[in-house]
């Protein structure tokens, strides 16, 4: 176990994840490539590393991802498109300065045709509705810079239908209070400069409850602690102002035990296998906590800080100081 970022060893865990097509976990996760590339590039960010991928070869597996039928992106070539997808392209080609290969309008059709009339959004031409997609699509739409077109009223009023007697957000309304669903729909909202819609000393009380005596977060009462709440809580606390409710040194510590000191990656807690979902938001946590030399994380659309300032989307949120080593 390790009390110090293996910087090193996690990069190079990332930069081998392309190297396993041989292994049948590889293709049994193709429905999740477009948001492994996103989250790889976003944790190498993260670490200011962000050269280690060629820059050209992801640019082209996202755009072979395109569907030109749909007018969306899907997570694997000859996949359905999807929002969730979709949501991922548009960050990764942001995040390589290639934004310009995509047909914006043409995206935003495909975004607005998934709205309900409830105001909740469908992951696709299925149906599957879930707070996610409305955060994916409000995401997605601030980033393009197109949030202009969307029903805000209608949004604001489905997410205020799953708010909960605990101040937290079900997946749908009337669901459970879940700190994953928290995170969309507080996020969400800050885009939509409507954080009044949130009752902030009750949630921010449940957030804080959810820390375990081990200092790691878990997703609702009564579960193990789980790395990527880190994020998924902090993000929120961040959002909110209020990241000192938790105690961060003790968190921090739990991250840092759930790094494989030999192969890299960041696994769920202690002990388990890494992977790249619980590496990035391990590092995603690190940098709300103001872990020395990473680089600053926008809690709202889990990005680099300077990319979402660039484009002048930057909201209020609060990070702990950066420490120096």
């Amino acid at each position: 176990m390790s009390t110090s970022l293996l910087v090193p060893q996690h990069v190079a865990y990332i930069r081998a994840l392309g190297d396993s097509k041989h292994e049948l976990s590889y293709h049994l996760s193709a429905h999740l490539r477009m948001n492994a590339v996103y989250w790889g590039l976003t944790a190498l960010l993260i670490m200011g590393h962000g050269d280690a991928l060629d820059r050209d070869e992801m640019i082209d597996f996202v755009m072979s991802c395109w569907d030109e039928e749909a007018g969306a992106f899907s997570a694997h070539p000859d996949h359905d498109v999807h929002l969730l997808s979709t949501l991922s392209a548009i960050q990764i080609l942001l995040m390589q300065n290639a934004l310009n290969r995509v047909d914006v309008d043409r995206i935003v059709k495909f975004i607005l045709s998934l709205q309900q009339p409830s105001g909740v959004f469908a992951g696709d031409a299925f149906g599957e509705t879930d707070t996610r997609f409305v955060y994916c699509a409000v995401n997605a739409l601030s980033l393009l810079g197109k949030l202009d077109e969307l029903d805000i009223e209608k949004t604001v009023g489905y997410i205020r239908c799953c708010r909960n007697f605990d101040g937290g957000f079900g997946h749908v309304a009337g669901a459970e209070s879940h700190a994953s669903q928290v995170f969309v729909c507080v996020a969400a909202l800050a885009i939509l400069d409507r954080l009044d819609e949130v009752d902030q000393p009750t949630l921010c009380w449940w957030l804080s409850e959810r820390q375990l005596p081990n200092g790691g977060l878990n997703g609702r009462p009564e579960k193990l602690e789980d790395v990527c709440y880190s994020f998924w809580v902090l993000s929120a606390l961040s959002i909110l102002n209020k990241l000192t409710w938790i105690d961060s040194s003790k968190l921090e510590g739990f991250i840092l035990s759930a790094q494989d000191t030999e192969s890299g990656g960041i696994a769920d807690r202690p002990g388990d296998m890494p992977d790249v979902f619980h590496t990035i938001f391990g590092l995603a946590g690190l940098s709300l906590l103001g872990y020395p030399a990473l680089v600053d994380l926008d809690p709202v659309y889990c990005m680099p800080a300077s990319i979402i300032e660039d484009l002048g989307l930057r909201k209020g949120w609060k990070a702990l100081q950066r420490r120096t080593l």
